[in-house]
């Protein structure tokens, strides 16, 4: 769509621009110096304006068509006009779309061809008739290269502000992991020390031990796989759901399982909340009780959630 875009409106400046060459060159033509405007001198008018329907997608070619149209209607002597606004268009085209190292040879190639009819016409004005000449290649070539340097720095300033949001995502996921797989492991290595204590004195107990390191791995990857699936192209509707206020009263089971009882109360009226708050309330929670039974050595909790 930017394409075609792109197309519908360089093809329209070169419309208008014809236009406009050709009912400024009749005007022009009526003045006493010079040829007198005829159908090659037209001709050369409309190749120069409809060539600029190229000028983003062949800026180079665009300029050479328009700096050989232009060049050789000022070598027949034809009066100054329009055509001269089609050059400068050309030449800006190519300063905006066109690297330096390309950019600069040609427009001082256009320059020399467009100065030639200075010397070959031996005006008055000498070498100081060079100066409008080279106006109308210096001119739209600095404004081009301004844009050029504006669009490029806008250009790096997207990408770098897209490269902090990338980076901050992958903050965020790292952390989002960290919490998931810190939990589940301290929840298993307390059931895997109990099952060990008691496996050989009472295995029936062990064995709950050990359904219970089987659910919280399964529960604590289904958390993972939800994590991380904010960073793959495609989704599943078997996905667990992401963590929040509502998942609570499972990692509380969860942790009842791990060996420290936890009572949970919610205080307010039930409303929802934003997802990044529903979800920092969760981790919050998880991590606290993670302390608790990693360091505490407590068998009881409580958590309060104030709505």
């Amino acid at each position: 769509m930017t394409t075609l875009r792109s197309w519908l409106a360089d093809g329209a400046i070169a419309v208008l621009l014809t236009a406009f060459g050709v009912v400024g060159t009749l005007g022009a033509g009526t003045q006493a110096t010079g040829r007198d405007i005829d159908a090659i001198g037209m001709t050369l008018v409309v190749v120069t304006a409809l060539v600029l329907a190229l000028r983003r997608r062949l800026p180079l070619t665009t300029l050479a068509v328009a700096t050989a149209a232009s060049t050789a209607y000022l070598l027949a002597d034809y009066p100054y006009g329009p055509i001269l606004v089609a050059f400068f268009v050309a030449v800006y085209s190519v300063a905006v779309h066109t690297e330096l190292s390309r950019s600069v040879p040609a427009a001082v190639v256009a320059l020399l061809a467009l100065s030639g009819h200075v010397v070959v016409d031996d005006s008055p004005l000498g070498v100081f008739g060079l100066a409008p000449a080279a106006a109308w290649v210096v001119v739209p070539f600095a404004a081009g290269i301004t844009v050029r340097v504006l669009r490029d720095s806008r250009e790096r300033t997207r990408a770098e502000t897209l490269r902090q949001h990338v980076s901050d995502e992958r903050l965020r996921i790292a952390q989002e992991v960290h919490d998931v797989v810190g939990h589940g492991l301290v929840a298993i290595k307390m059931q895997a020390d109990v099952a060990l204590h008691l496996l050989g004195r009472k295995p029936e107990q062990a064995q709950a031990a050990l359904e219970t390191i089987s659910e919280t791995s399964t529960a604590a990857l289904d958390e993972l796989r939800a994590t991380l699936t904010t960073v793959r192209r495609t989704g599943s509707a078997d996905r667990a759901p992401a963590p929040g206020i509502g998942r609570l009263g499972e990692l509380a089971d969860r942790m009842r399982e791990a060996g420290l009882d936890v009572a949970v109360r919610t205080t307010g009226a039930e409303r929802p909340v934003p997802t990044a708050v529903d979800l920092a309330c969760y981790r919050v929670v998880q991590e606290s009780l993670t302390n608790v039974l990693r360091h505490s050595g407590a068998r009881v909790a409580g958590v309060t959630i104030g709505l």
